[in-house]
């Protein structure tokens, strides 16, 4: 059996059996529409061609409705699962990320940044105890505690003394005589 003259149609009542050319018609999908023959192809050579092409457009007509059936029935049989579309979409996405975190670019970068963070952790670490030791020196430098006197004797003239001390013993100045 000739596999050009085979019915490849898997729905048609001749499936397997050889095909006639006469059950054609002269003009095939293409017609003859008067266009010339292209060089070198006689019209015995283009009518099999035209033949040929009409089988494969049909193959193609005959596959497309066997795949929108299996799709129909896909999504019956998810349905029937409980599978959305969102569903599909969120286990898509848990696959995705955890591939993403199975890479070594990722593995690499996550190593990078945690040691990254060590060190920038350790430096902060260093640079407050260093500022924290600065101050305490500050603090006890003769500058400071000269700076610390006058500030403490301006409070005192401002605000006067605290505790025992009556206002009227003491000496500084009332709220309309401030010297500022």
């Amino acid at each position: 059996m000739d596999p050009v003259g085979q019915d490849v149609n898997l729905n048609s009542p001749n499936k397997g059996l050889p095909v006639d050319l006469a059950d054609f018609p002269a003009e095939g999908t293409l017609g003859n529409s008067g266009s010339p023959l292209p060089p070198g192809l006689t019209e015995e050579e283009a009518e099999e061609l035209r033949i040929e092409l009409s089988k494969v457009e049909e193959e193609i007509s005959t596959l497309r409705q066997v795949l929108s059936a299996k799709e129909r029935h896909a999504t019956e049989l998810k349905r029937k699962l409980g599978l959305s579309p969102l569903n599909e979409f969120k286990q898509n996405l848990t696959k995705s990320w955890q591939d993403v975190q199975t890479s070594n670019a990722y593995k690499k970068t996550q190593e990078t940044l945690s040691q990254a963070g060590q060190k920038t952790s350790a430096a902060l670490t260093t640079m407050s105890s260093a500022i924290s030791r600065k101050l305490g020196d500050m603090r006890n430098s003769a500058t400071f505690k000269s700076f610390e006197d006058k500030m403490g004797n301006l409070k005192y003239k401002v605000v006067g003394p605290r505790g025992d001390e009556s206002p009227a013993d003491s000496t500084t100045p009332t709220q309309e005589n401030l010297p500022f």
